[in-house]
């Protein structure tokens, strides 16, 4: 359980208050419908993301984390700074000067990439956290589960702003702790999983705007 956020006029914030300043897709089919970082930009809505999520990940424990190329860096760095651990990209092929083992994915418009993990990244066991900024389908995670455990290492979790439901991400569920900012059977998880949220109605780009400090 997660703590009442009270906001500067000395109020209760909504509980995840945070998910209801993302943005949807504004540029058509071939891009995501919809973008979480304007979380990232608004401090005081990054902030309280982490705070949710480092409270429901009390109960895991991990040695490093790895964050999927691209958002997944900024989510991941982020949660790896506040637990107290190392930080893993794992990243598009191509992109690092170290040896790598790679594999191939499909990823949640249906198109094949690659990815890439430094080799060795880790000792045999280590407990790995991966995370990402949504899982769709499942692909990209999935390829990023196979890249840690080829290394012998031990996935204990997932972590995501929000996991859709279908057969691949149940499949995670049984076998990893998944943490999301989104719960699992809240009506915001309908919402997701018909890629359409109710806040989008009334969304404005100033919604997430950060706070102008004054000297």
């Amino acid at each position: 359980m997660t703590s009442k956020k009270i906001n500067l006029n000395g109020h209760a914030k909504p509980d995840r208050w945070y998910l209801s300043i993302m943005s949807p897709n504004t540029k058509g089919e071939k891009f995501a419908w919809l973008d979480p970082t304007s979380i990232y930009i608004n401090g005081e809505a990054f902030h309280d993301l982490l705070d949710d999520l480092v409270a429901d990940l009390d109960s895991v424990k991990c040695d490093v984390v790895a964050g999927l190329d691209a958002m997944g860096f900024v989510l991941g760095s982020a949660l790896a700074a506040r637990i107290g651990v190392g930080f893993l990209p794992i990243r598009k092929t191509g992109k690092l000067c170290v040896d790598t083992d790679s594999v191939s994915f499909s990823n949640y418009s249906g198109r094949t990439q690659d990815m890439e993990m430094r080799q060795p990244a880790f000792a045999v066991g280590t407990k790995v956290l991966l995370v990402d900024q949504w899982i769709e389908t499942g692909g990209t995670m999935d390829g990023a589960i196979r890249l840690v455990e080829r290394q012998a290492g031990e996935v204990v979790g997932l972590v995501a702003i929000a996991m859709e439901e279908n057969d691949k991400t149940a499949s995670y569920r049984q076998r990893f702790a998944c943490v999301t900012a989104v719960r699992p059977g809240s009506d915001l998880q309908q919402q997701c999983n018909r890629q359409s949220l109710d806040s989008f109605a009334h969304y404005t780009p100033e919604l997430a705007f950060p706070k102008i400090r004054t000297r």
